[in-house]
């Protein structure tokens, strides 16, 4: 059986992927790969980055923006129309989400990917891909 091969890209200062079971460390790989369940329904799709996954500077992490910047994530995935019906509808809806993530992303569970991850050493048009 061969393995499906993907170039997620990461910003450069992420954290390496715990081993499944550690504590998250905001790498990023997941959410990079592909959403979880609230972020399929706030990404509208099942492959590729979730929209909510936030870069911190900071803190050097990734962060699932339904946590970190709720309102920001809401006003970004809601039809504009009905931002204009319900001006405060993203900040009204902004602990829902927040419940949501917590439950959705398994906050304080630790590391469930199960990603075999190979870091490029040399840039993507010159590398080949294994």
């Amino acid at each position: 059986m061969s393995k499906k091969r993907q170039v997620i890209h990461i910003h450069l200062d992420a954290a390496p992927k715990p081993v499944p079971g550690a504590p998250c460390n905001g790498c990023g790989l997941c959410c990079l790969l592909e959403p979880c369940p609230l972020g399929v329904i706030l990404s509208g799709r099942r492959h590729g980055a979730c929209v909510a996954v936030r870069w911190h500077d900071d803190i050097r992490q990734y962060r699932c923006g339904a946590l970190s910047e709720p309102v920001a994530v809401l006003q970004r995935v809601l039809p504009a129309r009905l931002q204009r019906l319900s001006p405060g509808l993203s900040a009204g809806l902004a602990p829902l989400l927040v419940g949501w993530a917590q439950r959705w992303i398994a906050l304080g569970q630790g590391c469930d990917s199960r990603l075999d991850v190979n870091m490029l050493t040399e840039p993507l048009e010159d590398a080949k891909i294994p």
